[in-house]
């Protein structure tokens, strides 16, 4: 987490973390970030339930979910992504393509938002 927080930092984005899904719900829900990158090994429930929590509600289900994992089998990724999460990063990631997807789906979501602005 810390690794990709800096790395995220260190290109410019404002980042918020968490150490487990029921925080990260919270963190959402309270500051509606423009994409969530989810790990799917959490300490209380599964990233795949996060995701699904998202999904399902009123509030966050058109926040982009990046899933970032060590789960890298087929079968793996395709309950992940059946959970909602837009991309799938298998671990160890590769810093470019990581940010490339963060930019293409930050961007995306801003450009499709009313009155636009982080956060909003």
């Amino acid at each position: 987490m810390k690794l990709l927080d800096d790395l995220l930092q260190a290109a410019g984005y404002r980042t918020l973390t968490a150490v487990d899904g029921e925080q990260a719900l919270d963190q959402a829900m309270q500051f509606m970030p423009n994409v969530i990158l989810l790990d799917i090994g959490l300490p209380d429930m599964s990233g795949v339930d996060v995701a699904r929590a998202i999904r399902n509600s009123d509030r966050l289900h058109k926040i982009p979910v990046i899933a970032v994992t060590a789960y890298a089998t087929p079968e793996d990724e395709a309950v992940i992504r059946l959970a909602g999460c837009d991309e799938y990063v298998a671990k160890p990631i590769s810093a470019p393509e990581l940010l490339k997807l963060v930019r293409r789906h930050a961007n995306f979501r801003l450009i499709g938002q009313e009155g636009g602005g982080e956060g909003s």
